[in-house]
């Protein structure tokens, strides 16, 4: 199909979920292909999917839509690094961003209350106290801190490259990722703080980017 499509050299191709009946090896090998394709034929292409990483790294601009509905428009790390609201921010990443509810507590240093433990606010938001949130942050942006949320790991999952900790904190869970070897195992106690200058805040009734 994509070869007679080439051969009446069309100003537009559109591509409706091409790769969604293929196993995962053949995916990230079509993937590519169709992307050198673009590449070399510089053909204005839509390309339909709901498989997140094929937009992130095939596309040049993104349009997530939900219920017919345009949710962001952007380029992918654009998306990445600034979800306009909940449903961008749950939807762009792999792993997917940590979402946890919480309270903001003013004071001295204001802080987001979620499950009992106090996560650290990042400056130049503009919030009122006792305020519903949602506080997100990606697995990557967690990092083992004296200062962090106690957690307790629950499982955790090498891949080789990375592994994923699960932890939980009081009522509350998150995963977090690591590139680095760690001897990690289930029930061991870890204390981890956000990085500030990755952290989302939603409003937890409109579910905007505060």
């Amino acid at each position: 199909a994509m070869g007679r499509a080439i051969v009446r050299d069309p100003q537009v191709f559109l591509f409706d979920e091409p790769l969604s009946n293929l196993d995962a090896k053949l995916r990230v090998q079509m993937r590519t292909e169709i992307k050198e394709l673009h590449q070399r034929l510089k053909t204005t292409t839509i390309y339909v999917t709901h498989d997140q990483i094929e937009a992130m790294t095939m596309a040049d601009k993104i349009v997530v839509m939900r219920d017919g509905r345009i949710e962001q428009v952007g380029a992918p790390l654009q998306l990445f690094d600034r979800p306009a609201n909940l449903f961008v921010a749950g939807f762009i990443g792999s792993p997917a961003m940590n979402l946890l509810k919480g309270t903001v507590k003013k004071g001295e240093k204001p802080v987001v209350d979620i499950a009992g433990s106090a996560f650290p606010m990042p400056a130049g938001i503009r919030t009122e106290d006792g305020q519903a949130v949602v506080y997100g942050v990606r697995p990557e942006h967690l990092e083992i801190h004296p200062d962090g949320v106690a957690s307790t790991i629950s499982v955790v999952e090498p891949t080789g490259s990375e592994t994923l900790v699960f932890v939980r904190f009081g009522e509350g869970e998150m995963v977090a990722l690591f590139r680095e070897r760690h001897d990690f195992k289930p029930g061991d106690t870890l204390k981890l703080r956000p990085r500030l200058d990755h952290v989302h805040l939603f409003d937890a009734g409109t579910g905007k980017r505060l």
